[in-house]
Order: C-alpha cells, then structure tokens, then sequence
C-alpha cells in the first residue's frame, strides 16, 4: 500500500485496480459486465478508503499519529492537502481535477521547445522579467505590480505567510478550496470560517466581522459561483484596513476579475494561474497582483525561500501563451460552451446544478447520495470528484471536458440512473 497524509490510512494503488481490471475474464458469460462490476468494486473500495483517509486527516485522531520518529512536531500535526486522483489507467474519462481538455497554445509549445537548449545549463533569471512585463502589459499594470511563482499555490502559500498572518483571524468560506486550511495549520494562522448561504453563495455582509485578512476564491471552488466585482468592491469598502486575496484561478471561463480595483484599492491582492485557462497544468506557472508593497512581501517571502520559482521553459512557455490572445479567448469560449452543454444535459436527466462561473459544475442527484454515485461513475470509467464533508457530501464536481468526454458522461449517468 501506499503512503497517505497522515502515515496510516492506506491508498487503493492504481497498480491494483489495474490488475483488477485486466485479470477479469471479459469473453466468457457476463464478462463485461464482470469487468464493469469489478472496476466499480475497486473504484468503490478507492473512494473509502479516500473518505476514511479524508475525514482522518481532517480530524486530530489517532490515524494522524505517525510511525516516523523523526518526523517534527508540525509534520505530526499537518493535515495535508488530498490533491484529485490521478489514475494511470486507460479508456477513463478523466473529470476530477479540473485540467483543460484542450492543448496550450502551439506558440506556447513552441516556444518551450525552443528554451530546452543549452541555455538549461545556466539559471534561469529570478525575478522573471520577461514574464512579468508581459503580464504588466496583458492585465493593466506595471511590472513592480507582478509577482510569479511555481504555481499559483505557492504564491498563495507566499501571501499567507507573507500577508494574510495577522494578529486577528483570517476570514474564509466553510466551502472552499481546501487547501487554505491546510495553510493555516501549517503556518499558524488562527482562521475562522464563514458559512456560505443557502445557495452555496458567499455574501460580502456576513464578513463584516472582527478580521485580520480576508481569502476569497472567486468564482469559489468547489461550487464554481462567482461574486459580481461589484460585491467585491463593497468588501474591500466594508475592510479597507487589512489585507484581501482574492483567488481567481477559474475566473477566465466567466467570472469577473477584480483586477481593475487594485488601483484603488492597496490592501487586494489577486492571484491568478496558467494551469487552467491556459492549459499549463503541467509547467507549473501561477502570479499575483496588487500594489508595489504588497508585492515586495511575496518577494521578501520568496527570497528567503526559493529565490529561483521558474525555470527558463517555464517563463517562455507562459510568456508566449499571454501573446497568443486569440488561441486563449477561443479556448475559453469552447470550455464555456462544453460547460452549458454539459449543465443542460445534467439537468434535463434531474441533477441540481449551482450556476457555474468555472471549468466544472457542482452538481447532485435528489435520490443518489455522492459516494454512491461518484463509485456508480467510475464503473463506467467516468472520475469525478467527491468533497466527503457535510455541506458538499452530496455534490460531485465535474470537470467539463471534450465532447466526447461528456458524451460518455451523460450515456453513464442515463444508464446509472435507469435509462
């Protein structure tokens, strides 16, 4: 068995479910049915043992003790972040964990192939200057207003430390990326959470409250609702002496970005990345913005940290996808697209699902809990995700993929559902 976050719960490998599958005898009597059924067996046993692994791991108990008696204090107490599944096994429609389903821009890719030269001996610059400028120029803002890292979690995780840790508690949704917490934790921040409504919405007036900063993932995930910029103007009104991180990660594929209140506004910080709207999950490039001493502390974090986040193909390859607009607009108009397809389907076979501003839909069956239908899925080789928590254990995030992949979808929900 595999490792886990916290040293005892163990991880279905992706070795076993494979042998499963391929040692099950799919040309006698029933045998794709057997195979159907197996897959579903391991698929089921997977998601157990990811909800045991989950609610361990988000609960001080004695599953978290680890076997390790070098590990420090704090690698004791963490409660890691579960990133989404990823199988090595063939024919599954992959949608739990928010990737493209379209490539990078062929600019992007080429010029990646062109930066993997003999120039690789030497570092790469570490304030990534080309970058930056680029990005100055693309969003509105001067450079000294950029900063980058390996991915916007790390630049998230450089504005907790560097930002949001303040004598009084960071303010965040009871729903949201699941990752601030494990932040939290890791860095000491004391936190308290704020319940969205009824409708899964964040609203602005439940943060007028005692706080010391304020994250806000909008459009917010795993719902994927977004807030009007309006809404965060007035939160930035209602907070104006600390400081607010606004997470944009899915905001090209229809939310409204808050960049253009930074100038306004010395206390908001945006983060956004180049994993989603840009297709560069794999090259690892994420950024913020926000006024110049804001970002002076991202880069006082950072360099006493890892002065050099970017390596030289992944500054060209971000650098090239910001110039390559249009390839960017019609990849975001073909995921908008493949979204409300997918939605209307989604509704049409009796799901609920919450108005999305992202690459996904939060979605649930009135008669099908989310375990049970997250594992029916997976017999027909369908991964989405499942939140095993109590506001979101009856939802299922859906990635929106290819037409294909939501052909295949929709013809696995009809036949889990009895035509």
């Amino acid at each position: 068995m595999q490792g886990t976050c916290c040293g005892m719960v163990p991880v279905v490998p992706d070795s076993l479910i494979v042998a499963l599958v391929r040692a099950t005898p799919r040309r006698r009597l029933a045998g794709r049915r057997m195979h159907r059924a197996l897959l579903c067996a391991a698929g089921f046993v997977q998601q157990c043992f990811d909800d045991v692994r989950e609610i361990a791991c988000n609960r001080r108990v004695a599953l978290c003790v680890p076997m390790n008696p070098f590990w420090s204090q704090i690698a004791r107490e963490l409660s890691p972040y579960v990133p989404g599944e990823q199988p090595r096994i063939a024919n599954l429609v992959k949608l739990n964990t928010n990737e493209s389903p379209f490539g990078p821009s062929p600019l992007a890719l080429e010029a990646m192939r062109t930066a993997a030269a003999d120039t690789m001996r030497l570092y790469p610059d570490p304030e990534a200057t080309e970058l930056r400028e680029t990005l100055a120029a693309h969003h509105g803002v001067k450079p000294e207003q950029v900063f980058v890292g390996n991915g916007s979690d790390e630049v998230l995780a450089h504005a907790f430390v560097a930002l949001l840790k303040q004598p009084k508690p960071l303010l965040f949704p009871d729903v949201t990326y699941s990752f601030y917490p494990v932040w939290a934790q890791l860095f000491g921040l004391a936190c308290k959470t704020v319940p969205l409504d009824g409708g899964m919405r964040v609203r602005v007036e439940d943060y007028r409250r005692e706080a010391g900063s304020i994250v806000i993932a909008n459009p917010n995930a795993p719902t994927g609702v977004a807030l009007p910029r309006a809404e965060i103007a007035q939160l930035l009104e209602d907070h104006r002496d600390i400081p607010v991180l606004i997470d944009e990660a899915y905001v090209d594929f229809g939310g409204e970005s808050a960049v253009p209140l930074i100038a306004d506004h010395p206390n908001l910080l945006v983060v956004q990345t180049m994993s989603k709207s840009r297709a560069l999950a794999g090259l690892r490039v994420g950024y913020a913005l926000g006024d110049v001493g804001l970002i002076e502390a991202l880069r006082r974090v950072k360099d006493s940290f890892n002065s050099y986040p970017l390596g030289r193909v992944a500054e060209a390859g971000a650098t090239a996808s910001l110039r390559d607009e249009a390839y960017f607009r019609k990849s975001c108009a073909r995921v908008v697209a493949a979204r409300e397809a997918m939605t209307q389907e989604l509704v049409r076979l009796g799901l609920v699902v919450l108005p999305s501003s992202a690459n996904f839909v939060f979605a649930r069956h009135p008669a099908r809990g989310g375990s049970e239908f997250a594992a029916a899925l997976r017999e027909h080789a369908v991964l989405v995700r499942h939140f095993n928590k109590p506001r979101t254990a009856p939802y299922l995030r859906i990635t929106v993929g290819t037409e294909d992949d939501t052909r295949r979808l929709i013809t696995a929900v009809v036949d889990i559902l009895g035509g």
